[in-house]
């Protein structure tokens, strides 16, 4: 095969070295060297050094953990650096070692027969971790007041069931005057605010429990920290909205698709970014996000193709927008959904029955 690329090198990383193989041509054939250097910021200068002096111009390296990223960031500026996925590039069964996978990735990048990773511009990347970070955030915040509805619910409390938002206006000053000692369901009804008022009655009735000092600390802790995660919520608020005003008209465009809020608008250009050029289809973007069946045919028969498992960010992004544009009735994407539905319905009422029908959008059904 023809060597692309004259002069390259093939990186192991590992927490603590990095086995480096660089491939160059000497008098007579390929030749290559092996080094291997230490992760702290000293050492990952000296190998790049090294490279430079060598005159390398590609680097490839597998994607391990995050353990890649500070050699990432450090090579970037003077090289090509290609980050491969590692399942593409295994070697033979029974030949595992950190220089041999070192030299099997020089001899795959010198032919040219290595497919680098999307990795985007440091803004977007510093923005993909604030994005991913809040929405870990927003997780915890979720998690912890399932836990507030679970303290109630041992403490026989049924506010969940009659107010929508346990940790709205209402609720927490009902649960704060519960904590505070206040166990009369007419005063603590009395907390409601808005159309909650109009509950009155079932109010009083779901506020009589058994609520102890046990259920009081417990529901202490569980707020204090609702409130700090709140507070840090909105901290990242504030940062990915000063991050993202560079990429105001794309969050803008993002904002018109039904189903995408302010937040999930964020995440899709953190992990998307705001150049489409690199996807030349959109169907190659769905499947790097990994919402695309996958391929499984053999014998003329299709089989179950699962899904990749892509960007998990992204996809769960995209799904919680789809799901969202669903509950939009007056959308043209809710309406194709149901309509979906109501022919997959149909489709298999008539195969129950023994009927072959063609329904609209649907194929023939024996």
């Amino acid at each position: 095969m023809d060597v692309l690329y004259p002069v390259c090198c093939g990186l192991d990383v590992h927490k603590k070295t990095i086995t480096a193989c660089l491939r160059f041509a000497s008098a007579r054939a390929r030749a290559e060297e092996v080094r291997t250097f230490g992760t702290t910021t000293r050492e990952l200068l000296r190998l790049a050094d090294w490279l430079t002096a060598a005159g390398c111009t590609h680097v490839a390296m597998e994607s391990t953990g995050v353990y890649w990223r500070p050699v990432y960031h450090i090579l970037e500026a003077s090289f090509e650096v290609l980050l491969v996925n590692a399942q593409h590039v295994k070697a033979v069964p029974g030949r595992k070692t950190d220089v041999k996978d070192c030299q099997w990735l020089a001899q795959l990048l010198e032919h040219g027969l290595l497919r680098g990773s999307f990795v985007p511009p440091a803004p977007l990347r510093e923005l993909r971790e604030l994005t991913r970070y809040r929405r870990q955030l927003v997780q915890e915040h979720a998690r912890e007041a399932n836990r507030v509805q679970k303290v109630l619910e041992t403490a026989n409390i049924k506010l969940g069931d009659v107010a929508t938002d346990v940790l709205g206006v209402s609720g927490r000053a009902m649960l704060h005057a519960l904590i505070a000692g206040e166990r009369d369901p007419e005063r603590l009804a009395d907390l409601a605010r808005g159309a909650l008022r109009q509950k009155a009655d079932a109010l009083r009735e779901a506020l009589v429990g058994r609520f102890t000092l046990h259920h009081a600390f417990m529901l202490q802790g569980l707020l204090d920290h609702i409130e700090f995660l709140d507070q840090q919520i909105a901290r990242f608020d504030e940062r990915i909205e000063e991050q993202t005003r560079p990429f105001g008209p794309a969050i803008e465009r993002l904002d018109t698709i039904p189903g995408v809020g302010r937040r999930s608008a964020e995440q899709i250009l953190a992990e998307l970014g705001d150049d489409m050029r690199r996807f030349p289809t959109a169907a190659q973007a769905a499947s790097w996000s990994g919402i695309c069946p996958g391929n499984h045919e053999s014998a003329g028969k299709r089989r179950n193709g699962r899904t990749r498992k892509g960007n998990a960010w992204l996809r769960s992004t995209l799904v919680e927008s789809a799901r969202a544009a669903v509950r939009n009735r007056g959308c043209y994407l809710s309406a194709q959904y149901h309509r979906e539905r109501l022919v997959q319905y149909h489709t298999r009422r008539l195969a129950e029955l023994g009927l072959t029908v063609q329904l609209p959008g649907a194929q023939a059904t024996a």
